[in-house]
């Protein structure tokens, strides 16, 4: 996935200038386009800096836990063939 330019705390401070100035002025100011002022506003809404930070952490920690119940499937499997090959 391609990295982002701005992270999502200067995603969310952009959202909230195109909220008090018009999405043309902001999107110019910025450089960056209309649609991806349009398109962050969809994904982030309403949400604060604060926020942002907390869904990174559940994020990162929601990928640590799948990683877990991967690896925890993968050694259930193991197990079982090789309990299967003994009888």
């Amino acid at each position: 996935m391609k990295k982002s330019r701005y992270s999502e705390e200067q995603i969310v401070r952009i959202l909230r200038e195109a909220d008090r100035d018009t999405v043309v002025d902001v999107a110019k100011r910025h450089g960056v386009s209309e649609a991806s002022i349009y398109a962050w506003r969809k994904r982030f809404g309403e949400m604060v800096s604060s926020d942002v930070k907390r869904l990174k952490t559940l994020e990162s920690e929601n990928t640590r836990l799948k990683k877990l119940v991967a690896e925890r499937d993968l050694e259930i499997e193991v197990m079982k063939e090789i309990a299967a090959k003994k009888w």
